[in-house]
């Protein structure tokens, strides 16, 4: 009786997360008349106007651009140099890893507009204002420290055994990272990981005051509301699952390399 109450539960809760996914995503097919009428529609004509709306607006198109390339650099190269700083945190320097997790973890603290009036100026002076250059330097701030504090765990969990038997072996300390450590810890990365992409993928305020031009998706999206009297809701929605889209993509690859990772750690081992 107790499993069933808690999988009714938990069904319910899934369904609630979800209501507002799959009312977006039928809003982005209607036209403003279905989506303002008072009593709403489930049955209706569908149509791709609002995505040709949103595909065929060059200001759409370049926010999603610049959003796709800040993004996947920032987080690559948050993952290139944090990961191993997780593991050497992890591995080499116990007694001061939860002091180090600490200080990254505190960079996260401050808010956004601390953050940005300082780089405004600093932007300025150095003439990386308004650039695809200087987002990816203020969101690395983000995804170093995010995959660090969230990689640490993930290394601490991998047997020293396996560690010190490859060591012992003869391979390198790079050797036992890449073919034994990562690819053990790799499904714990995985949550890492798509948590930073979507974190930063969805940064709003630092876009908003680093960046005119070379605005982002989530400005571009953020302004529609402003467009003609009335709000182009289907328009809105449109953009919302087009703005979902590439964290799902990234997941989805994400998912791939990390299975063949442990797969190759597996057979390593074997």
């Amino acid at each position: 009786m107790l499993r069933i109450l808690s999988r009714t539960s938990l069904g319910l809760l899934v369904l609630i997360a979800l209501i507002p996914i799959l009312w977006t995503t039928l809003g982005a097919f209607k036209q403003l008349r279905d989506i303002v009428t008072p009593v709403p529609k489930l049955f209706f004509s569908p149509t791709i106007e609002n995505f040709a709306t949103i595909l065929g607006n060059p200001t759409i198109r370049d926010g999603l651009f610049n959003s796709v390339v800040v993004v996947a650099v920032a987080v690559g190269i948050g993952a290139l140099l944090g990961i191993p700083a997780a593991h050497t945190l992890a591995r080499h320097v116990r007694h001061r890893a939860d002091d180090a997790q600490f200080f990254v973890l505190s960079l996260r603290f401050m808010p956004p507009v601390a953050i940005a009036i300082p780089f405004i100026v600093i932007y300025l002076d150095l003439g990386l204002y308004d650039s695809l250059g200087g987002l990816i330097l203020v969101y690395l701030i983000t995804t170093i420290s995010t995959v660090i504090w969230l990689a640490v765990p993930a290394f601490e969990r991998v047997p020293r055994e396996i560690e010190e038997a490859a060591a012992m072996e003869g391979c390198s300390e790079a050797e036992v990272f890449w073919r034994f450590s990562l690819p053990i810890a790799a499904p714990s990365l995985f949550g890492a990981l798509v948590f930073t992409f979507v974190l930063v993928w969805n940064e709003l305020l630092l876009a908003l005051t680093l960046a005119a031009k070379n605005a982002t998706l989530p400005v571009v999206a953020a302004s529609i509301t402003s467009l003609g009297k009335e709000v182009p809701w289907g328009v809105i929605n449109a953009a919302t699952v087009l703005l979902v889209l590439p964290p799902l993509v990234f997941i989805g690859l994400l998912m791939g390399l990390i299975n063949s990772m442990v797969r190759t750690g597996g057979s390593t081992k074997d």
